[in-house]
């Protein structure tokens, strides 16, 4: 080695431990606009969570992150999209829970999630809450079962679609505690909201922020939270584990999944810069506002995740013989 290529690594090796140069020096990542595709339309919980995370990347990149929206299919528009996209770290999917659903009850689907995806994370949870109204006598998990197995037709659940989060995790609770389930399907949580306010319906497994101002009224009553533990987006909920009867857990979550193929120093790097983000006490406070509980973690961490939601929802399907569409 020359004495003028000494000196340039010596320069270089000084930048970088002064954190004035990326391990990459030459290629960085990003060096163009990146893309987040949402699987749903704007305005939702997916679509707010993506532009907040995708602002604060734009920020420390110096580069445009944006959010693309192609819903339809159940979220699987999207994911074909990102599937056939160049593996280059450019396209990326802000997955969400039908992401795993869709293939544990073996949809149709122009792609395999394990052999066209390479998971990235880190991830974010909405918890989802058991809701009664509040004139309901109802006021523990043990009083609900009671109530539901005197109803041998089934006790009516709100929920916002076939094969949502809210609709399997109704059913993983009949399931596990032995009452019959009827889940009756709106166009969103609002609408659920509503008929459970008319007494139309019997309960909701939802996310709770479109009810916080009900429940702040005394109108509505949270009995139990689905999460292995309590949640800082409710803290005041205790889990069905708490109130004797353990298993009930579902959330719906939103991650990030880049095409397979796409380079690991990318992988991590999106990983990290991301887990990063969501661990910002800003960003936090805005996550936990719109009812999502922020989770930095590994790649590793959130590939096992995704296999043990396709493991548990498609156990679950073929138990029960629901048909999704």
């Amino acid at each position: 080695m020359n004495p003028s290529q000494l000196t340039r690594r010596r320069l270089l090796g000084a930048m970088a431990l002064a954190g004035l140069v990326p391990p990459a020096f030459g290629n960085a990542y990003p060096s163009k606009a990146v893309r987040f595709v949402s699987p749903y339309g704007p305005g939702g919980s997916n679509d707010t969570s993506a532009r907040i995370l995708a602002e604060v990347l734009s920020r420390k990149y110096g580069q445009q992150v944006v959010v693309e929206n192609k819903p339809g299919a159940g979220t699987r528009v999207a994911s074909e999209s990102v599937a056939h996209a160049a593996a280059d770290g450019y396209t990326l999917l802000w997955a969400a829970a039908p992401f795993a659903i869709n293939t544990g009850a073996g949809l149709s689907q122009r792609f395999d999630i394990h052999k066209d995806f390479v998971a990235v994370g880190p991830r974010v949870l909405g918890p989802l809450f058991l809701i009664v109204n509040a004139n309901s006598s109802v006021k523990t998990v043990a009083d609900f079962v009671k109530l539901a197995k005197q109803k041998p037709d089934g006790v009516n659940f709100a929920s916002p679609g076939i094969g949502s989060g809210p609709h399997l995790t109704a059913e993983l609770f009949a399931w596990q505690a032995g009452f019959k389930v009827v889940n009756v399907h709106y166009r969103g949580d609002a609408t659920a909201y509503t008929e459970l306010l008319a007494g139309r319906v019997d309960a909701t497994l939802t996310a709770i922020t479109t009810a916080l101002p009900f429940i702040q009224a005394g109108k509505l009553r949270v009995i139990a939270v689905a999460a292995e533990q309590r949640t800082p987006v409710y803290q005041d909920a205790p889990t069905f584990a708490e109130q004797g009867v353990p298993g009930v857990v579902g959330y719906g979550w939103f991650g990030i999944v880049a095409p397979a193929g796409t380079p690991a120093p990318i992988v991590r790097q999106l990983n990290q810069d991301a887990s990063q983000a969501l661990s910002d006490a800003q960003v936090r406070q805005k996550l936990l506002a719109l009812g999502l509980q922020p989770e930095p973690g590994s790649s590793a961490d959130f590939a096992a995740f995704i296999d043990s939601e396709v493991k548990k929802w498609g156990t679950l399907v073929r138990t029960r013989g629901l048909v999704l569409e």
